[in-house]
């Protein structure tokens, strides 16, 4: 009996350092596992991933390439997208919607066909990220030089509001239940929004934050995180609007992402040209679990929740950044970087 049970434990124990050999070693490790150049002229911004039908939706600056992730290939463009920044999803009336900066309108376009149905105009100036949010069945850009979010109603097509906020927008995220959060990028403040009466409930300090730009949300622990310009990440409550947390991240990042299957938030970083995978211990507790080599230039990234993988966007660089200004990059060198686990 003793030999039996001493038996079970060295096996049970071979066993555990088998699963945390695998969970620890390098080919678990995220990495970027291939790379789709789409090429052709223009710049980019956010993207937006269509987890239904598995379409990359890929902001171009006057057009939004869509590519089929599982194929690996470019299938369709949308045009006609005007200074394009990001691209969001209503999956109950098969519709999706771009904000074009240059115009102040958003494309309204049916995610099976990938066509336009149609465009609406009159949102506030230079309409940057943009979400759909399901409690209010509405669709808010948030207006970077306007310096407000517009409302509009898509059983309509038309504007229904604009609210000015206290600065300039960045990017945004709703909780599904009435409440949506932008960060103010010039003031390093995070907005509280009440989606269905259309007004500002609260606006909450950042800690040392510096320009904060991407915002992902943990709904379940009604977490925000936001990416900051000084090389950190700041957690706050999204219920009180307290900062529980800080954790060091890369240089430049532009747009971060919570994956709820694996407790993680990326976020990616242009200037440094990597990704910071930071590990969610519990609601309060974060810590670096990987930096990711990407490539510079790669500041962007949605994510697949079924393969918990991310895509960016790239291109190679012909130059240096100058004040308000991206680097050049070399011509044709438009790249989707996939990055996973193998």
């Amino acid at each position: 009996m003793q030999r039996y049970v001493l038996g079970t434990l060295a096996l049970a124990l071979a066993a555990a350092c088998t699963v945390h050999a695998a969970e620890t070693s390098p080919s678990a490790d995220y990495r970027v596992l291939s790379r789709l150049k789409l090429g052709g002229p223009g710049g980019w911004d956010y993207l937006s991933f269509d987890a239904q039908r598995r379409h990359l939706f890929v902001s171009r600056g006057d057009r939004v390439d869509v590519v089929d992730v599982d194929k690996d290939k470019a299938i369709g463009t949308i045009a006609g997208t005007q200074g394009v920044h990001g691209i969001a999803i209503d999956q109950a009336t098969h519709r999706g919607y771009t904000s074009n900066g240059k115009s102040a309108s958003v494309t309204v376009f049916d995610l099976d066909s990938l066509k336009t149905v149609t465009t609406v105009s009159g949102t506030g100036e230079n309409p940057d990220a943009i979400l759909f949010d399901p409690a209010s069945k509405h669709v808010l850009t948030f207006n970077g030089r306007g310096h407000s979010f517009s409302v509009i109603d898509p059983a309509d097509s038309k504007v229904i509001a604009t609210v000015a906020l206290s600065g300039k927008p960045e990017f945004a995220v709703s909780d599904e239940a009435g409440h949506v959060f932008v960060n103010i990028e010039d003031r390093a403040e995070l907005v509280e929004i009440d989606s269905r009466a259309n007004k500002v409930l609260a606006s909450w300090k950042l800690g040392t934050c510096e320009s904060p730009s991407g915002l992902a949300i943990d709904n379940t622990h009604h977490r925000l995180f936001s990416v900051c310009d000084n090389q950190q990440m700041a957690v706050t409550d999204a219920s009180s609007g307290k900062l529980v947390a800080t954790v060091s991240i890369g240089d430049g990042p532009d747009a971060v992402v919570y994956d709820a299957g694996t407790a993680t938030v990326f976020s990616s970083n242009g200037e440094s040209g990597n990704i910071t995978a930071v590990h969610q211990d519990d609601a309060d507790h974060y810590r670096v679990a990987q930096t990711i080599a990407t490539q510079p230039s790669a500041r962007t990234l949605t994510l697949d929740p079924k393969l918990h993988r991310l895509y960016l966007s790239a291109a190679k660089l012909a130059g240096t950044a100058t004040e308000g200004h991206h680097p050049a990059v070399e011509p044709d060198s438009f790249t989707v970087l996939t990055v996973g686990r193998p």
